[in-house]
């Protein structure tokens, strides 16, 4: 009974180790990645702790560790597509890029990037998640399919909608501009 006792203890270790070494190595771009999806770095960073708690969870589930990207990064986009979804029925707005742009904002490019983070958070959280894919994490078309477990003509029209609407957006943003 004693030897199966260890012999499970070092399994147990050689499984830590396996995964440990794995998210270490994974870490950093899949912190890149929720952040180009959630558009908040300490938002990122919570879905980052929690896919790996997740994926800690069903590692024994993963039957080939050379697939562990991939797993792990649908993991990841399912949390991320969660919070934003949590995040859309209590939305609250965040008025201090207002305030701080009031008084004419001479940085044009971070005022460019303020308005186009704005313009994804209007997107539905599907939306966000293929703009981010796509745009962020330079995948392509099959990869985000495959990622997300969709056909291409499913991501196909996600992309084309939001693009189209985040045209919407910022040329509506763009005519406010001009009038003030």
């Amino acid at each position: 009974m004693a030897s199966e006792q260890v012999a499970e203890l070092g399994a147990e270790g050689a499984r830590e180790d396996a995964f440990r070494q794995l998210a270490d190595r994974h870490l950093e771009a899949s912190y890149r990645l929720a952040c180009a999806i959630l558009r908040n770095p300490a938002e990122a960073e919570d879905a980052t702790h929690d896919a790996f708690v997740q994926a800690w969870r069903y590692w024994p589930t993963l039957r080939d560790p050379a697939k562990f990207e991939h797993w792990f990064d649908r993991i990841l986009v399912n949390v991320c597509r969660n919070r934003l979804k949590r995040a859309a029925r209590w939305r609250a707005q965040d008025i201090s890029d207002d305030i701080a742009t009031a008084g004419g904002d001479p940085y044009g490019q971070a005022l460019d990037r303020d308005l186009l983070s704005t313009a994804i958070r209007t997107l539905s959280p599907d939306h966000q998640v293929v703009i981010a894919l796509r745009y962020f994490h330079d995948l392509t078309v099959a990869e985000i399919a495959d990622q997300l477990s969709v056909r291409q003509g499913t991501v196909q029209s996600r992309l084309h909608y939001a693009v189209k609407r985040l045209h919407a957006v910022l040329d509506s943003a763009d005519a406010e501009r001009a009038l003030l």
